[in-house]
């Protein structure tokens, strides 16, 4: 079955790799790498690496659309988005590979106004029809409502579909309150969503309730050595926590997508759940590794898997 992804704040993503950055300097750098991006269409992405059937959609407007439309196509990924008047947003990541570190610009988005997003609620309608799953995810451009995923998930959940989400800040909070099947926030993010900090392990284990007790019926909590995950299996609900071994990253822009990409194919394919954190895990350390979002070696994620640590608590 196939699984559909949204992404309503489509991006061009420009990564380009600048040794030794510093503010207020000038540099040079090679051309550089862009994508097209946004949380959903790394997802998307992710999951043809690893032979998902997956359609991506959203919305997309100006050059910038017409050129994540192109390559999206070019690159093998069906794609249906919805076209917009404004222009789609293009960020900017910095990797500075001397200091191991990597700066994010991220624009705000076009304005989307009533009826591009009662076409985009249209085209998910009927995308949805027969589909695995529905992955809800990224930020909402300018002039969304903030509870236009909340509003989303209630209708995915009336027509019998597995609502996930992922995304931060009030669309999270409110997003959670209509109770999508799957929400896959990383450590900030779930610890922005409780109000407190997660200093152990069991800090992290009581999150996985207290975000279940907000309205998600399964959590996915990431973080730098793996996750943690409260998941749904036959009518029981079962604690996870998975731990690999640090790698030294490239990149980690997308390993969150990769992420929830390798854990929902292993659950449409009807892996065990330990299986399916396994490969989760192993896809967003594989991602870490390369330049841009969910370009990862699938050969990379086999090895990372096969070395996770899986507890159950």
């Amino acid at each position: 079955m196939v699984l559909v992804t949204v992404t309503p704040n489509a991006a061009l993503d420009k990564t380009v790799d600048v040794p030794n950055f510093s503010l207020g300097q000038r540099h040079r750098c090679a051309q550089g790498l862009t994508l097209p991006g946004g949380k959903g269409i790394n997802v998307a992405r992710a999951l043809k690496i690893l032979a998902e059937p997956v359609v991506a959609t959203g919305l997309a407007g100006g050059a910038a659309g017409t050129r994540i439309v192109e390559e999206l196509t070019a690159e093998g990924i069906l794609n249906d988005f919805v076209r917009i008047r404004q222009e789609s947003r293009t960020s900017t990541i910095i990797v500075d590979p001397t200091a191991g570190r990597q700066t994010e610009i991220n624009e705000y988005g076009p304005e989307v106004d009533e009826g591009e997003l009662a076409v985009l609620a249209d085209k998910l309608h009927y995308l949805a029809t027969g589909a695995y799953a529905v992955v809800l995810a990224g930020s909402l451009p300018r002039r969304v409502p903030v509870d236009w995923y909340a509003q989303t998930i209630r209708d995915l959940r009336k027509r019998k579909v597995v609502a996930v989400l992922d995304t931060e800040g009030e669309p999270l909070r409110l997003g959670v309150a209509a109770e999508p099947d799957i929400v896959a926030p990383n450590q900030f993010e779930a610890e922005e969503l409780v109000g407190h900090e997660f200093a152990t392990d069991q800090d992290f284990v009581e999150g996985l309730d207290e975000i279940a007790e907000l309205g998600a019926r399964q959590v996915l909590v990431t973080r730098e050595t793996g996750c943690f995950a409260l998941v749904k299996d036959g009518g029981s609900l079962r604690r996870f926590q998975v731990e690999v071994e640090p790698v030294e990253p490239v990149s980690t822009v997308g390993s969150g997508d990769a992420f929830l990409a390798g854990y929902l194919a292993g659950r449409a394919r009807g892996k065990p759940v330990e299986d399916c954190l396994r490969q989760a895990v192993g896809c967003g350390v594989a991602n870490a590794l390369v330049v841009g979002a969910a370009r990862f070696d699938p050969r990379e994620s086999i090895r990372h898997a096969a070395r996770a640590v899986v507890t159950e608590h």
